[in-house]
């Protein structure tokens, strides 16, 4: 069968990259044709865009490339009409992602599936009306959103688990290096590791990462070390480092997470891989107009958490420390409690197995595509 994919931005073209391998083993005859990244790529196919292209972020850089992203939407759509896909698989990226499955759905036969789906129950929940005029089949990685789409909506779904899940199993089954091999292999000291994440976007870490490197510094028996996203300089982090003791990695996250005593995080998928490793955790998300985030986190946001790991145990396992509450004293406080407080620490991890029993068994990709491609042979037959 013939497989179209759109994805834009990095961490769905892993994903998908996961789901094509899969839909290979249950299709061996599967073909490929994507938007998407080099992940996408290496597993076959042919690359109608890179996702680099069509990932623009904010309000400000999004107006000013209104031109790029309709000749890319259009693109897409025309694509997608010459090649006559046996089914249209949407990853994540909801702004563009919707826009063509409302296209497909009205000009053309084609299933549209929608894996790893838009996150509604945070921000705009109308787009639901969308989601069941125009998407046959959802795939869901995260539990609650059973409740939501299912109890709330009347709108059917699949959970099929989570793939960090599933990219933390392979890593930890894969990577049997110890700490003195990870400090020895970096040029670390022995002391143990606070690892700070703080963020994949340049913004993101100029707010976040003088706070937390000013409230780490306290801990003098532990050394610092900093995650290095992926498209970030060293040049760019020194910025924000000045004269802060902290070693820079890059393309190391997991291996740091596993070595890691605490760490302070952004929030977004790095606070459940954290979690996933087992690492106490404080969430940190410090924005320039703290007091209008935390109004709209009150009154307008529709949910309670911000972090995954909260918002999946559906309790406070790690403590959010958002907006105006992220202060270096106020983070200072909660890495002390993580680090020292034994009885505090304990009930934190506890929450972690909690929270990973609610994800469920590793292997979301295959579950995915074993529905996927049932679902299509019984499409075929009617």
């Amino acid at each position: 069968m013939k497989y179209y994919l759109i994805v834009g931005e990095a961490s769905g073209d892993l994903h998908a990259s996961h789901l094509m391998a899969a839909l290979k083993e249950e299709d061996p005859e599967a073909e490929f044709r994507f938007f998407g990244g080099d992940l996408m790529a290496a597993v076959g196919g042919t690359m109608v865009k890179h996702y680099k292209e069509l990932a623009y972020m904010g309000f400000i850089p999004v107006l000013l490339h209104l031109r790029t992203i309709f000749a890319n939407m259009k693109r897409c759509k025309e694509d997608v009409l010459a090649w006559q896909p046996d089914v249209l698989i949407l990853v994540d990226y909801p702004g563009f992602n919707l826009n063509i499955a409302k296209f497909v759905h009205a000009k053309t036969q084609i299933p549209v599936f929608y894996y790893i789906s838009p996150k509604i129950w945070a921000w705009k929940e109308y787009r639901i009306k969308n989601i069941k005029r125009d998407v046959d089949e959802l795939f869901s990685i995260l539990p609650f959103e059973v409740e939501f789409f299912e109890g709330k909506h009347q709108y059917p779904i699949h959970y099929v688990g989570n793939p960090t899940m599933d990219e933390v199993t392979a890593f930890l089954s894969s990577n049997p290096k110890s700490f003195e091999d990870f400090t020895r292999i970096n040029g670390l000291s022995s002391k143990p590791i606070i690892a700070l994440l703080a963020g994949s976007r340049k913004q993101e870490i100029k707010d976040n990462l003088p706070d937390m490197l000013r409230a780490a510094a306290s801990f003098t028996e532990y050394q610092i070390v900093l995650a290095g996203a992926p498209g970030i300089t060293s040049d760019y982090y020194k910025k924000y480092i000045g004269d802060a003791d902290v070693k820079i990695i890059f393309h190391q996250t997991f291996s740091l997470l596993h070595q890691a005593t605490a760490a302070l995080v952004t929030s977004g998928t790095a606070t459940l891989e954290a979690a996933l490793f087992r690492v106490p955790q404080a969430v940190c998300y410090h924005t320039p107009i703290g007091k209008v985030i935390t109004f709209l986190k009150r009154h307008i946001l529709k949910v309670k958490y911000v972090s995954l790991v909260n918002l999946i145990a559906n309790r406070e396992v790690v403590k959010e420390l958002i907006a105006d509450a992220m202060t270096v004293e106020q983070v200072r406080l909660e890495l002390d409690r993580i680090l020292y407080n034994k009885a505090y620490r304990q009930r934190m991890l506890d929450g972690y197995e909690y929270m990973a029993s609610r994800l469920g068994e590793a292997g979301a990709p295959k579950h995915a595509a074993r529905e996927m491609v049932t679902l299509l042979h019984e499409h075929c037959k009617k």
